[in-house]
C-alpha cells in the first residue's frame, strides 16, 4: 500500500471526494485546536487576558482594580497570576498562605472579597526565590493553573499576563478559551509600538481587544490640583483611534493607592477611573 506521502503527491481538491484516505489527509483536516480542559472541578464562566507590550507599566495594578471591581458588582472572580517570573497579585491582596491541594487539584487563595487567586509565589517556599526557568516550563505552569487548579465557580477569571509577546502569552492565548484581552500602557513617547504590538498579536491569535487603559497619566498637585504629565503628554487617544479599539480609562498617580497595595490591602482601592473597563468586559459577554 502507498504511504501517505505518496498519497498525497500528484491529489487535487476534485479527487477527495473519492477517495478512501480523505479522512486522513493533513490537506483535508481542520485547524488543530491547543485548548486546554479546565479541572473538572472548576466553572469558569469568562476569561479575560490583561496584556501589555512591555513591563513596568502597570498591569497587575489594573488586573487588581478589575477584580475587584467585578467583585463588587457581585461577581464571583479570579485572578491568575501568569508573570510567572515577576508574580505581584499574591502580594497586593496580602496573601500569606500557600496553595493547598488534594486529589482533584490545587486550591487558590480566597480574599476577604472572594476572590480567588493564584500565582507561583503560593507554590514556593520563599516567596523570594527567583523563577529561573526556560520558556517551555514557564509555559507549562501557565496549563497548570488551567487545568490543575480547582478554581469552583467563577464568572471571570482574569488572567495577568508577563509583558511582551512571549511564550507565556502565546501559551494563555491559545491554551486557554480568553474571550478578549485589555491593553495596559502609560503615556511615554514609545505607546504607539507598545499598543500596536499587544494589539497585533491578539489580532492574529483572532482574540478581541477590548480596549486601552492608559496608566500614569498624570501626578495631581497636592496644592493647586493641577494634572502634572509626569511620562510626558498621552497620545493614546490617537492610537487607539489608528486602532479603532476605546480608551477604557487614563489613571492618573495616586500614591495611596500604591500605599494600599504594598501593604497586601488592595481590596480597600477605590478607583473610579477603571468603571469603563469593567463595563466594556460586563458588556463583552453579552456580544
Amino acid at each position: 500500500m502507498a504511504d501517505e506521502k505518496e498519497l498525497q503527491e500528484g491529489c487535487s481538491p476534485e479527487q477527495c471526494s473519492g477517495c478512501s484516505h480523505a479522512s486522513n489527509c493533513p490537506s483535508n483536516q481542520g485547524p488543530q485546536s491547543f485548548l486546554e480542559d479546565q479541572n473538572v472541578f472548576s466553572s469558569i464562566k469568562h476569561v479575560y487576558g490583561i496584556v501589555s507590550g512591555k513591563g513596568g507599566v502597570g498591569k497587575s495594578f489594573v488586573t487588581g482594580s478589575l477584580a475587584v471591581e467585578l467583585a463588587r458588582k457581585g461577581y464571583k472572580v479570579g485572578i491568575m497570576d501568569a508573570d510567572i517570573t515577576g508574580p505581584s497579585i499574591q502580594k497586593m491582596f496580602g496573601i500569606t498562605q500557600g496553595a493547598s491541594g488534594d486529589e482533584n487539584g490545587v486550591y487558590p487563595a480566597q480574599t476577604e472579597m472572594g476572590i480567588k487567586i493564584i500565582s507561583i509565589n503560593m507554590l514556593l517556599e520563599d516567596d523570594t526565590t527567583p523563577v529561573i526557568w526556560r520558556g517551555p516550563v514557564l509555559a507549562g505552569v501557565v496549563k497548570q493553573f488551567w487545568t490543575d487548579v480547582v478554581w469552583g465557580e467563577l464568572d471571570y477569571l482574569l488572567v495577568d499576563m508577563p509583558p511582551g509577546t512571549g511564550d507565556v502569552p502565546l501559551t494563555v492565548f491559545q491554551s486557554l478559551p480568553v474571550e478578549g484581552v485589555v491593553i495596559v500602557t502609560s503615556p511615554q513617547s514609545l505607546v504607539n509600538m507598545i499598543v500596536k504590538k499587544a494589539y497585533n498579536m491578539a489580532a492574529q491569535m483572532n482574540i478581541p481587544v477590548l480596549g486601552v487603559i492608559e496608566n500614569y497619566s498624570w501626578l495631581e498637585c497636592p496644592d493647586c490640583g493641577k494634572h502634572i504629565p509626569v511620562f510626558g503628554e498621552s497620545t493614546i487617544d490617537e492610537v487607539a483611534a489608528q486602532l479603532n479599539v476605546p480608551v477604557l480609562g487614563k489613571m492618573p498617580i495616586r500614591p495611596e493607592l500604591a500605599k494600599l497595595s504594598d501593604e497586601g490591602l488592595f481590596e480597600r482601592v477605590e478607583n473610579d477611573m477603571i468603571a469603563d473597563a469593567v463595563e466594556a468586559i460586563a458588556a463583552a459577554e453579552q456580544k
